[in-house]
Order: C-alpha cells, then structure tokens, then sequence
C-alpha cells in the first residue's frame, strides 16, 4: 500500500467516525474547522487519484447530481402500513387478538416512538450502502439514493461486512431546522411547509440532491427487513445490533412485558412530545419475539403483530388580543393571529397565521374571541376556531384595511388570489424580502448575503433596493459590527461575482410573481437579452414553450412599473450582465411541445447530458411516464418505465434515434 492510499484511508476512516459521532452520537469529536480541514486534504488527494477513492468516502455525501425523475425499485420485503389504535381500549382489543393466536397469557411487547416522517429502505451489500429507495405503495418505491447520501447520519459502510442487510427507518426534519427552513421561506415569500413531515418528504423527493443536503435531514431506523448470515431471536436484539453496526436507532425502545406495561410507557412517551427535538404523531407497540410474529403473521397491508397508539392533537384556549399584518416580498398581506401566551404541546406560543381574509371568515375569527389553538404537527401553532359560547357581543368582524400598514399605500386583491397586496413595488417590507431573495442560493447566489446582514444594511441606510448592493464598498461593510476587514472585502468580491451570472439568473433572482428559475431561462434562452423581455408584449412571451399566459401577464406587469425599469438601468450602469446566448428558431423548434422521459444507461451520454440536449431544443423532460409523454429515451435497463410506455403504446427511442431526430 501506497503512501497516497495509506493517507486516503486515514482520512475516510477519521471523517466517517468524525460524522458518527456528530450526527448518530450527539458527541462531536473534532471541531468544525478540524473536519472542514481534513475534508478538503481527501478531496485533493482523491482529485489527484480518483482510483484510491473508498466507496464509503465522505466526500460521496455531497449532494449536488440533478436526477432525471427516480427508478422504481421493487421491494424484496413488503413495507408495510400499521394499523392505528385510538384508546386503551382499542390497545387492549389489540392485545386479546394477539394472546388468543399465541395463546399465552402476558406477551412481551417493544414499544417505540412513532416518527412522523417518511419511509424508507436502505440496502447494504458486504457492509456498503448500495441503495435506498420510499416506501411508495408498499411493493414498489422510489430509488432516492443519491438524496439518502445526504443525510449524515446513514452509514455508507457499516463497521460489520454483513453480506446483506436491508433494514427500515423513518427519514425526518428535526424541529429546529423545520423553523428555520419555513422562517426563510417566509422571507422569501415562498409558500411554508405545513409540518415537518411535509418539508421532510418534499426534501427527500428533490430531483436535485443539492437541494435535499441543504435541508438537514435525519434518520431513524427501527426494523431489520432482510439479512443474510445472520438471526435474531428479538426485535430489541436486532435494534441493538442496528446500533452496533453504526445505524441510528430509535430511541426510547423498552421492553414491556403485558398490555397494562405498555400502555404505561405510551403515556411515558406521550409526555416527552414537547421536549423531542423531532415531531412524532403516537407510540408503535410491537411483539418483541419474532417467532411470535411470524406465528401471528400479517394482513394484506398490515401486520398483525404490531399496532400504532396515535396520540390526539393538544388543544388550549385563550384569548385572542389582537390581529397584525405582515407583508412578504410579493407584496401578500397576511394576517396573523396574537393571543395570550399559552403552553402547547411543550412550549409556549403566542401567535399564529390567519392565512388569509377568507380564512377568517370561514372561522368568524374576531379580535376579542376565545379561541382554540392547537400545533399542526406538534410544531406550528394554529388557530382551530372560535369557542363561540364565550363570544362577547359587541365584537365586530374583522376587515381587511385598504392600506399597507407599513408603508400606508392601498392594498387589495387580484381575481383568483386568496392573498392581498401591497401594491406598491417600493414597500419597504417588500424591499427587504426581495433584497434577502435576490441574494439567495437559487438566485444570484451572494455568498454572505443572508437575512441578517441585509437587515442590517438597510438599517444602516446603505441599501434599500438590489440595485444599491453594487454600490457597496469594502470600507462602508468593515466597520459594522460583526464586520472585518477579511469579511467585508469577501462579501465584495462575493456581489461583483455575481454580476456575470447572466440574464436567466437576474429574471428569477428579481422575484417576479409566478416566474422561477426554469420560467427565467426558458425566456432568457429564447429572447436573448433584457430589453427585448422588456419590449415583449404578454402574447409574444406566451408563445415560448410552457411559458403560459398568467406568466406571461405577470412579467409584462412587472416591467411596466417605473421601479422596475429604474432598477435595471443600475444595474446596466454598474455592469450587471443580462443577456443570454439567444437559440435561433430552428434550434428551439426541433423538439418543441415534446414531452420525453428518460430512463436506464444511455451508451454514449449521461442522463444529464440528454435532458440538457432535450431542453436546448424545445423539448421538456418530466420524471414519470403519462399519458402525456410524447417520448420515452431509453437505455439499458429501462425497468419498470419502459413497461409503462409499451403498455401506453408511447414511442420509445434509444440515443441514436434522439440523434436523427435533432439532425
């Protein structure tokens, strides 16, 4: 052995047990610096000797592959659903089905905590991940491995080569991330997660892995699907060896023995939801023996050896003081509900969204009710209903007011929009979520930029538009507080980086209503530069490919107002590059209307390079075979798609004939 290899090794072993005990263990063993500092030594030696790379390196786990829809995998083991009980009763009814099959008189039972998340599969081949994939419909899930690689806390070699292992575990948000993620999003403007479980699944189902490792995922496993060379007398044996073998378990796991020891310990559980640091929505009992389970055996979809206590929603009520507008950066008005601080589900909380005027409406919510509040999904607050015996009278409806209340400009409604505006471009609040949007990853991606710091900018009175983030110098940055010399100058250098990101970025980044990033370069690529999008009229946009005519109208609208014009002349002067290499007609009409699906290993291209070839010409790439796909590209080991598509009796084509249809 090599030195070189030697080194590589070393580096693999030390960063992997470093992520173990970061993320598995909670007990970090090196510093962030130290990490980052021998993360990027791998990276360098593996560039210089990508053949000395193990494939459990560490440097796997960055995600950042745009995947072209996801393979169906079929499941060897069925992931089955769990049937739910409600009450002690219902527990107990559970427990006479399970004592009479095995006629004994005090089972023994493992009851866990049950994560509020999603399903899935990992597969190990000699102790290395290999795949992972959803739950899906129980037979057939998802391949979501490269997004699975992300997470931290999934082993991608185990410290045992077993020969194979596919085990089960619950893929999650944890709380503080959840509220960190919907409080940028609420910045942003951009719709909120509705509950952690809702962020964790549209995270995990990112076509753009990037994306999943941003979002601080974790993972639970709690159940040995399939193994080989190996038995289990118990579940809590197999959960134990889980946990030897380097998976993060689920915690709180005892061991009961008798219904009545059960149901203690749900009620044990049930107390802990508030101090969790992650959502649950009940408790799992389940048989411990598995010479019991496979005696008890299993329903169509659900096992009969195991049961899911759901725990009720935690109402409380209080008074509600008063209704307050916030204004995002579209200009959405919303309504948010601030009552007498009360404790739910663990913590105390003392405002929640109102949504919008029909939702009050539909409610009859008035300031001055007793209402009901409850946290969706244990973790945000919301607003159930009014308690309409202990209505006052006198209380009067609420109604929306005609003006912004923050920058005292008329507000109002757009027909076929629940949310209200602020009309006016130049709202300050408008301006400030803009500012944090324009600076955003998925926009012009100003490293530095985040919330806090265009905060305190604007407060500073040295920007109040994006444009003014150009006239930034070093000097004005180094002397505010969290400010160096070091910093300020990055964060320059950052801003005039950005400059040359070209006229697709610069559409999206300006946060015009309905048009994101793929709308912004479908006309960037086609109009070529920003005054022709400036000059174009709402018919001749909504003649560009999946560019419809709301879109259309929107982009029309926005570049009709003064402010807006006035910002791209700043950003003209200051050298912000806006144009894009324009197609000709016929590049962009080869494949134009035509929906492809791409799936197996094409021969003389990656599926990346494909989609890419697909787009350039007209043509969309969607991840899932329809009705509405035109084409499917298939190569090797087509699978399941190439099955559907046959059976649709839609055209399939292999490279080559991709090729003679752009020639």
């Amino acid at each position: 052995m090599t030195d070189i290899e030697k080194r590589i090794n070393e580096l693999t072993a030390e960063l992997n047990r470093a992520n173990h005990a970061y993320y598995v263990l909670d007990a970090p063993e090196i510093s962030d610096f130290e990490y980052d500092r021998l993360l990027r030594e791998l990276i360098e030696l593996e560039a210089a000797h990508p053949e000395l790379a193990a494939p459990d390196s560490p440097t796997r786990r960055v995600g950042g592959e745009v995947l072209e829809g996801f393979e169906s995998v079929e499941h060897a083991v069925r992931m089955q659903s769990l049937t739910d009980v409600f009450d002690k009763a219902e527990l107990v009814e559970f427990d006479g089905r399970v004592r009479s099959a095995l006629d004994v008189e005090v089972p023994e039972y493992v009851t866990e905590l049950k994560i509020d998340g999603l399903s899935v599969s990992l597969e190990y081949r000699d102790g290395l991940f290999f795949r992972g994939s959803t739950r899906g419909n129980g037979d057939t899930g998802e391949d979501i491995t490269n997004n699975l690689k992300t997470i931290r806390s999934i082993p991608l070699r185990l410290s045992e080569p077993v020969p194979y292992l596919e085990v089960r575990g619950e893929v999650f948000m944890p709380k503080k991330a959840f509220l960190k993620l919907n409080e940028l999003r609420e910045l942003e403007g951009e719709p909120l997660f509705a509950n952690p479980r809702n962020a964790a699944a549209g995270s995990l189902r990112q076509l753009d892995s990037s994306v999943t490792a941003r979002r601080n995922l974790d993972i639970f496993v709690f159940n040995v699907q399939a193994v080989e060379g190996l038995s289990f007398a118990t579940h809590k044996e197999s959960l134990d060896y889980m946990e030897k073998l380097g998976f993060k378990v689920i915690p709180e796991r005892r061991v009961q023995h008798g219904i009545e020891e059960a149901y203690t310990e749900i009620e044990r559980l049930g107390g802990l939801r508030g101090e969790l640091g992650f959502d649950i929505d009940g408790a799992v009992v389940k048989l411990n023996s598995l010479d019991e389970r496979a005696v008890m055996g299993e329903n169509t979809k659900t096992p009969r050896w195991a049961t899911a206590y759901k725990y009720p929603p935690e109402m409380k009520e209080t008074e509600l003081l008063d209704i307050v507008l916030q204004v995002g950066r579209t200009g959405a008005v919303t309504p948010n509900a601030v009552f007498t601080p009360v404790k739910v589900a663990g913590s105390v909380v003392s405002r929640a969204t109102l949504h919008n005027i029909d939702y009050i409406r539909a409610k009859d919510i008035r300031i001055g009710d007793y209402i009901t509040v409850q946290k969706a999904g244990d973790v945000i607050p919301e607003v159930v209903g009014v308690v309409m015996s202990k209505r006052r009278e006198g209380l009067e409806e609420y109604r929306m007011p005609d003006v912004c209340p923050v920058c005292g400009e008329p507000i109002g409604r757009v027909d076929g929009e629940a949310a209200t505006r602020c009309l006016n471009s130049n709202c300050p609040a408008r301006q400030l979520r803009s500012i944090i949007h324009f600076a955003s990853k998925d926009a012009m991606d100003i490293d530095g930029l985040g919330p806090a710091i265009v905060e305190k900018l604007i407060d500073e009175g040295l920007i109040s538009n994006c444009a003014d983030l150009y006239d930034l110098r070093a000097e004005q940055l180094s002397g505010l507080e969290g400010f160096g010399e070091k910093s300020a100058e990055n964060l320059i250098n950052s801003i005039e980086k950005s400059k040359s990101n070209g006229l697709a970025r610069v559409l999206s980044a300006l946060g015009i209503q309905l048009i994101g990033s793929r709308a912004a370069r479908l006309i960037a690529e086609n109009l070529g530069d920003i005054d022709s999008v400036m000059a174009a009229d709402a018919e001749a946009l909504a003649q560009i490919p999946d560019i419809g005519m709301k879109m259309a109208q929107s982009l029309v609208h926005f570049f009709g107002e003064d402010a807006s014009k006035e910002l791209v002349r700043r950003f003209k002067e200051r050298g912000v590059d806006m144009t894009c290499e324009k197609k000709t007609e016929t590049e962009a009409g080869r494949l134009a209307g035509k929906t492809f699906v791409i799936t197996g290993t094409l021969p003389g291209m990656k599926r990346s390079e494909a989609k890419k070839l697909i787009e350039e010409n007209g043509g969309k790439v969607t991840g899932s075979v329809s009705g509405k796909t035109d084409y499917l590209l298939a190569g090797e080991d087509a699978g399941s798609k190439l099955q559907k598509a046959v059976s649709l009796k839609i055209p399939v084509i292999d490279e080559p004939g991709l090729m003679s249809m752009l020639d």
